[in-house]
């Protein structure tokens, strides 16, 4: 199937791809890197009248520390990301996020503003911004705005970002000291799509949590922060503690059911990831054989 007839139009700055944006409204979509856009275009999933080419706007390519935050502008590359000293040393969850993102050649012409942008559920990247308690920096004509993670997803396909605004940069703070993290996903085949995942950012003190966010992804419609982790932090872990944190996953999640899989086995995966995660960042692997699992 191809994609239905549409314009193109090439932005040649971030004011002219607003003033497309807000000429066209939601008829119009933006193209970054295309690896989620075209797909679901030639699906005939969606139908836009207009596509504005973004891809040549350099200004919003780059990764810069800039003091407790890491900004990350829209057009970076996944492969930048998965390069890049900065990110490995203050928000080693992305790069290995990244590594499981399709293959090669996705890697290399898709972007992170795409991914967000496009906001698919069983994608990797918003659920690493969840975890990392990361911002969205959306503009639009009247200026700039900053969206948390937590209210930027709100449904398949959809975000807070208003049809006239463009996402142009992320924002993560930089780990604190005692920051590990976790990521895995179950999938078919290695660059497919997760059936479920689960992005994990942590501080250990001690060894308790500190802090724990655990972000999952392919569960439900949008990736979910959840608060079952809550039950973890500022308290000894013992096998029945993490028993009942898996119990209150199980029951907090609005689990879906699709051809990959029944809201029951994603229940199941959740489960076996909360405990994979707990175990590994405790280094308690006796957890994950007695995490409530069943």
């Amino acid at each position: 199937m191809k994609a239905s007839a549409f314009a193109y139009a090439r932005a040649t700055s971030i004011d002219s791809a607003l003033e497309l944006l807000g000429a066209h409204g939601d008829r119009a979509k933006v193209l970054s890197g295309g690896q989620s856009l075209m797909p679901a275009m030639n699906l005939r999933l969606i139908a836009p009248d207009l596509i504005v080419d973004i891809g040549g706007l350099i200004e919003l390519r780059g990764i810069m520390l800039q003091g407790t935050n890491l900004r990350i502008g829209a057009l970076t590359r996944h492969i930048d990301i998965l390069k890049s000293p900065e990110i490995a040393t203050v928000a080693p969850l992305l790069g290995e996020a990244v590594a499981h993102i399709g293959h090669p050649a996705i890697r290399n012409r898709g972007t992170i503003g795409g991914s967000l942008a496009h906001a698919d559920p069983a994608s990797e990247l918003p659920a690493c911004l969840l975890a990392l308690d990361g911002t969205v920096i959306a503009r639009g004509r009247g200026g700039e705005r900053r969206i948390a993670a937590i209210d930027f997803f709100k449904g398949i396909f959809q975000t807070a970002l208003a049809a006239d605004e463009l996402l142009v940069a992320v924002e993560l703070p930089v780990v604190r000291q005692g920051s590990t993290h976790f990521f895995h996903e179950f999938a078919r085949r290695h660059g497919d799509y997760a059936i479920v995942g689960l992005a994990a950012q942590a501080v250990i003190e001690g060894g308790n949590f500190a802090d724990l966010r655990m972000g999952f992804f392919g569960v439900a419609d949008r990736p979910v922060l959840a608060k079952a982790a809550s039950r973890l932090v500022n308290a000894p872990v013992t096998a029945a503690l993490l028993a009942d944190a898996s119990d209150a996953l199980g029951k907090g999640l609005d689990f879906q059911e699709d051809q990959q899989a029944s809201a029951a086995m994603r229940r199941h995966l959740a489960r076996v990831l909360l405990a994979r995660c707990v175990a590994t960042l405790l280094h308690r692997p006796e957890l994950y054989s007695s995490g409530g699992v069943a």
